[in-house]
């Protein structure tokens, strides 16, 4: 919350432009905002330690900045561009474990605002977490190319079988969103979206089917084989080319699955899980001393 208030207030300081000087009172912001009090203060002393806020010795909160000088930067989330470099450091072991603000504010030149908001959508990702009192933990994550091609065959084992099981039901009204947004994809070339924001649409695509199944295991199992692959996903990404194909391929499951031929639709989901994942990994080798 603390991040979110905090891109409100500079929403408001640029906007309003009230004077250098000029007193921010915890009061009226939360009456403005529609929040309480604390959380108010939680972000004025935020804003106070990025430089956009005086407070003075009698602990009041004074306007540091012309609004002219708060600029986009200081208010958007970071680009993905941090985002991604921050996933593939961790991919390549040049981060720890375990690390702390202030190094992710050096490394990557970011305001306390900015990384707040970037921590809270890897958070809300899945792949870091707040440690008691201090500093933050990444979360176990697929790294190499074996292990990704590992997911793949955990997906081709459950999800084909899921759309046979005998709870799945056909949830149109979920199933057409899907197919509404895959369409869109191939119209649109991607050119509308991100990386991360193709992931995030594919991943729901799939989990939708999951949810169909009406199955807790199907579910979770999927969608922490997602939170896992999700950084090694984006360095293993197709070309726009290949994946407008296969977010086609996505439209025609769901066209199988609205005409209720589950059975049609659990073997081109299997087709589907095999050649998507050849073609971001390469074939599976068998081990050393196997036929």
């Amino acid at each position: 919350m603390t991040a979110r208030l905090c891109v409100e207030i500079l929403t408001y300081l640029r906007e309003e432009n009230p004077p250098i000087g000029h007193r921010l009172t915890e009061r009226a912001l939360a009456e403005q905002l529609r929040v309480s009090r604390s959380p108010v203060r939680n972000a004025l002393r935020q804003l106070h330690r990025d430089g956009f806020i005086e407070r003075t010795a009698s602990g009041r909160y004074l306007v540091a900045r012309s609004g002219a000088g708060i600029t986009t930067a200081h208010i958007d989330p970071p680009e993905d561009e941090v985002y991604l470099r921050i996933a593939a450091d961790r991919l390549d072991g040049l981060l720890p474990d375990r690390i702390n603000k202030s190094t992710l504010l050096k490394r990557y030149d970011l305001t306390r605002t900015q990384l707040d908001l970037l921590l809270l959508r890897i958070s809300n990702e899945g792949w870091i977490a707040p440690l008691p009192g201090y500093g933050w933990t990444f979360l176990p994550v697929l790294t190499s190319l074996e292990s990704y091609r590992s997911s793949y065959r955990f997906r081709l084992l459950i999800e084909p079988a899921g759309i046979l099981e005998p709870t799945f039901r056909v949830d149109r009204e979920a199933i057409e969103r899907r197919r509404a947004e895959q369409r869109q994809l191939v119209e649109d070339g991607l050119t509308s979206v991100s990386g991360a924001q193709l992931f995030d649409l594919n991943s729901r695509f799939h989990e939708t089917l999951a949810e169909c199944t009406n199955n807790d295991f199907f579910v979770e199992g999927l969608a922490r084989v997602n939170r896992l692959r999700r950084l090694i996903e984006y360095r293993q990404a197709l070309v726009p080319e290949r994946a407008v194909v296969r977010c086609r391929e996505h439209v025609e499951l769901a066209d199988l699955l609205l005409a209720g031929d589950l059975t049609a639709a659990s073997a081109f989901l299997h087709r589907h899980l095999t050649t998507v994942g050849v073609e971001k990994s390469g074939p599976d080798t068998p081990p050393e001393g196997t036929g």
